[in-house]
């Protein structure tokens, strides 16, 4: 899964799941005038195709890789076989949508209520959780298009958290430096997703 790559677009048919193992892929709304942000992000605790056994088959986010690395891909077929046997697959799906659900609407409210640098922080940490390093890939360009803010926003944020110790950030590159600053920095919507996803799925942790 190379940086950029779009696994869906919104209303396609879903053929596929993917898991990802390394990788880390944004799902992100898409306006008509072009203009996008992101509504979750999904790393090796999950999986991306959810509509597929919520019965839609389709859905109107896009999939987009925002940090390369490696996934498996699965038919869908296959994963209904799985589901409608109504075992352990089943209830373990289904506990990963509401944790999901949980992150878009937080996500949501952050967007909504928040300033960009916590809304920074936030995303960030999300990232952090789902990476095996505390350096990440990532432009300013691309930033904004996840966060949905502008170019200039992310500028100022990044510049903030850098000057005050935080992270590095240079040449498209974000190295964290002081993670516990960064989760004081936060608002509460970093803490509440994160409570809630080792809530539904305490086997199952991000790395």
């Amino acid at each position: 899964m190379a940086l950029g790559d779009v696994l869906y677009e919104p209303g396609g048919k879903l053929s596929h799941v993917y898991f990802p193992a390394t990788a880390i892929v944004s799902l992100l709304y898409v306006m008509e005038n072009g203009a996008s942000a992101e509504i979750a992000v999904v790393g090796n605790e999950g999986l991306i195709g959810i509509s597929l056994f919520m019965g839609g088959g389709s859905t109107s986010s896009q999939a987009m890789v925002q940090a390369a690395g490696t996934g498996f891909r699965l038919k869908a077929s296959l994963l209904m076989a799985e589901f409608n046997r109504g075992g352990p697959v089943l209830h373990l799906l289904l506990r990963y949508t509401q944790a999901l659900i949980t992150q878009m609407a937080q996500t949501s409210v952050c967007n909504r209520h928040h300033a960009v640098d916590q809304q920074l922080c936030r995303w960030l940490l999300l990232t952090l959780d789902r990476l095996h390093s505390s350096q990440l890939v990532m432009t300013q360009e691309l930033l904004s298009t996840i966060l949905g803010v502008r170019r200039a926003s992310i500028t100022e944020a990044a510049g903030q958290l850098q000057r005050d110790g935080l992270i590095r950030y240079e040449r498209g590159r974000i190295s964290v430096l002081d993670r516990a600053a960064l989760e004081q920095r936060s608002c509460e919507c970093y803490a509440v997703v994160k409570k809630e996803y080792d809530r539904l799925l305490p086997d199952i942790k991000a790395t």
